[in-house]
């Protein structure tokens, strides 16, 4: 079935003959039908955010300004200022954007407190197809190196991606399949980057070579870095209370030495990385279309932040994960040349995926295997008026298998078929906006015969979504809007089908085969000003849930009897997936105002700020909800030149469920300066940042391991692009 789709998808895009594709606009920048290849350049200095950047994350393309939900777009300057190994940790500056900060390579973002399987990441838009939703232990693959342009869409807007997409979609643009002539026959882009907080070393390559109609793609990147530096001791207060208390007791030859652990300081164990990555691909352009196919391996080794025992008894692990990915993605698009529809657009992506966890002397404790295929086919209706639209059908597979030690899941296979709408009315200083989504879901364990540990059966589930949005121009660059959704998500195979313990998380993980559909409704209102001089895009959003599903801790007898057929023994916390009602709600807004301009150089200043508050209604808070936060930068800004300082400053956040700890405020200051040495050219740059200057302990009250890992401390970061 998986390849019967995948031949189809090419099928569809191959019926129409040669002569019949054609290179539009650049769909990363309409408005640059030749913009170069990954890694992109910087853009020209502005003085303020003018919302005119084009947002391609949707079915219609259309301004950020104009957008009915919460929207950002990073790019140039400040996607390379921000880029980080893992795509969490490149966008946790963003407006309502977290990260789940596993260690430096596995982060995975959150939005609006929102994460794993409410939380879809795209590469093109089309799935990472990986297993980062299953864990916060596992890496995303994708390589922000070798990123373009970073689109994170919230809202209900989203779900045009699916219905687990309540959150948001954070969409990584490459240029892998190329949308572009290079003009002048070739074009070739390069970034080498150095920082030193975990001497953290990486380059990256990107070009394209045109052959008349036919445009050849290669890219590559390499990543190396050491353990961590961070700005103070391993472990939190109270981590370090507990095991210096621990120390004071009794213990055995077979404890860990509490008290040394309570000691480690300035580096972050365990935390070293090496990571490489290919790919190659071609695509046939012409007038009116295109078709390209692209083929990628990511391959990566990489060590996660060790959750040191605190109490007598407690296991305690330096696990490192060997990941590989091999990928094929096929992109296609049509202009029909009138008629009721104006362009046809074919999107698919096939991957095979494994990663082994290892023990301390490299053996194998545990491997997941992972195959899917994600594929989408779009018919974009012509313009009538103020009338536009589009329609489309999208397919998803997941094969996966868990084998070993820690094999918490029974084999499993997950198949969704979405049919979707999009329709917008521009009526003037009106515009209006609706969608619609059905998705059916089916989810099938089968263990292999005689084993006991795991649940056999099938789930089926229909999904009904839908979305409604109207704005209103208030004048010349001022626009407000409100849209409200309604939503349905099927449970992943995970809430379902787990019965196992899980060291990456340090829980023993029970699911639930009966749970029903997820269900909520929710509003936005947004606020977008443009003008010369001041620009602020805003939002507040409330979410209610019925049947939500959370994972909590229950006492230990709930698993030790889901346990007791098999045999096993259940020695980690006992976390039981449940159903309950929920609410979400919470704003963010970021603002950009021009203070002067002295001579060449605009001076700048920009803000922004989140707060999220969700509960899980007759229980408790939910958790690893992030605290509010406060961002703040001034920035001196000329063609060749710029200079910027910031502070952050993130709250406590004692709002906390009944397992979790408080975690405390922190600040950070940052400052960098970006040049372009050779006027007009823009496709060089060095840019020097300096981050968390006063190496100050911060955690992410996100993280799994905030207690046991914090983020970076004091990193001095030296980060150069080429283009020709």
């Amino acid at each position: 079935m998986r390849n019967a789709l995948l031949l189809g998808a090419a099928s569809l895009a191959l019926a129409f003959p040669a002569a019949a594709f054609a290179a539009g606009p650049d769909d990363t920048n309409p408005a640059a039908p030749n913009a170069p290849a990954t890694p992109a350049p910087q853009d020209q200095a502005a003085p303020v955010k003018q919302g005119d950047e084009i947002v391609i994350t949707g079915l219609l393309q259309q301004s950020e300004k104009d957008v009915l939900s919460g929207t950002s777009i990073v790019s140039g300057e400040e996607l390379t200022r921000d880029l980080r190994p893992s795509i969490g940790e490149t966008l946790a500056r963003q407006p309502g954007v977290s990260a789940t900060s596993f260690g430096p390579s596995a982060s995975r973002p959150i939005l609006r407190g929102f994460q794993g399987e409410r939380i879809r990441v795209l590469t093109d838009g089309i799935g990472s197809i990986d297993v980062s939703n299953t864990s916060v232990d596992h890496a995303v693959i994708i390589d922000p190196l070798l990123a373009e342009r970073v689109e994170i869409v919230r809202g209900p807007s989203a779900l045009l991606y699916g219905s687990s997409a309540i959150g948001g979609v954070v969409n990584v643009i490459d240029s892998r399949i190329p949308r572009s002539i290079p003009e002048n026959g070739y074009r070739v882009n390069a970034i080498g980057s150095y920082g030193s907080a975990a001497n953290e070393r990486s380059i990256g390559a990107a070009g394209d070579v045109g052959l008349g109609k036919i445009v050849l793609h290669a890219d590559g990147s390499y990543l190396k870095s050491d353990d961590l530096d961070i700005g103070g001791y391993v472990l939190s207060p109270r981590a370090r209370a507990a095991a210096l208390a621990a120390a004071a007791g009794p213990t055995t030859p077979d404890d860990p030495d509490f008290a040394a652990s309570a000691a480690l300081k300035g580096t972050l164990p365990n935390t070293a990385a090496r990571t490489w990555t290919a790919g190659v691909g071609a695509s046939l352009i012409t007038d009116t279309g295109s078709l390209g196919i692209s083929y990628s391996h990511y391959d990566s080794l990489y060590g996660v932040p060790i959750r040191y025992a605190t109490e007598s008894g407690q296991e305690q692990e330096a696990p490192r994960l060997s990941v590989v990915q091999n990928r094929v993605d096929l992109r296609g698009e049509v202009d029909t040349g009138g008629g009721f529809l104006d362009k046809i657009r074919v999107r698919a992506g096939y991957a095979n995926y494994r990663h082994y966890e290892l023990e301390e002397d490299g053996e194998i404790g545990t491997a997941f295997y992972n195959k899917g295929i994600e594929s989408r086919l779009e018919l974009i209706q012509a313009q009538r008026g103020g009338w536009s639209g589009a329609s489309g059908v999208q397919y998803f597979n997941r094969d996966f298998n868990v084998v070993g030690d820690e094999a918490f899941l029974p084999k499993n296979r997950t198949s969704q078929l979405g049919l979707f709408t999009l329709q917008q009315f521009d009526l003037g200083p009106i515009r209006a906006e609706g969608g619609l989504r059905y998705e059916s879901s089916n989810l099938e364990a089968t263990p292999l015969s005689g084993d006991t540990r795991f649940f056999a059966g099938k789930r089926h589930f229909d999904a009904f979504s839908g979305s409604a949005g109207l704005s209103y121009a208030l004048s010349d660059g001022v626009r407000i809007g409100f849209n409200v959704s309604r939503t349905e998500r099927a449970p992943s195979a995970e809430e379902l089908f787990a019965r196992g313990g899980h060291a990456g998380t340090q829980s023993w993980e029970l699911g639930n085969p009966d749970f029903a559909l997820e269900k909520s409704w929710g509003i936005e209102g947004t606020l977008h000003v443009h003008q010369d001089r001041f620009s602020l895009d805003a939002s507040a959003y409330y979410n209610w849930f019925s049947n939500y599903i959370s994972e909590n801790q229950v006492d230990p007898s709930v698993c030790a009897t889901a346990a007791a057929p098999s045999g096993r023994e259940v020695d980690l916390p006992c976390f039981q997936f449940q159903q309950a009602d929920a609410r979400y709600y919470g704003f963010e807004a970021d603002a950009s105002f021009r203070l002067a301009q002295l001579g060449a150089y605009a001076i700048n200043v920009d803000a922004l700020g989140d707060y999220v508050r969700a509960t899980i209604v007759d229980q408790s808070p939910a958790p690893r909800i992030p605290p509010a936060r406060v961002l703040g930068g001034i920035e001196a800004q000329s063609d060749r030149l710029t200079a910027r300082a910031e502070v952050e400053h993130v709250f406590e956040q004692d709002r906390i469920a009944p397992f979790e700890t408080p975690t405390d405020a922190y600040t950070l200051v940052n400052a960098s300066i970006g040049f372009k040495p050779i006027a007009g050219n823009d496709r060089i740059s060095l840019l020097l940042s300096a981050n968390n200057i006063f190496d100050v302990d911060a955690r992410r009250h996100s993280s799994f391991l905030k207690d046991f890992a914090p983020l970076a401390g004091r990193d001095l970061r030296a980060t150069v692009r080429v283009g020709f």
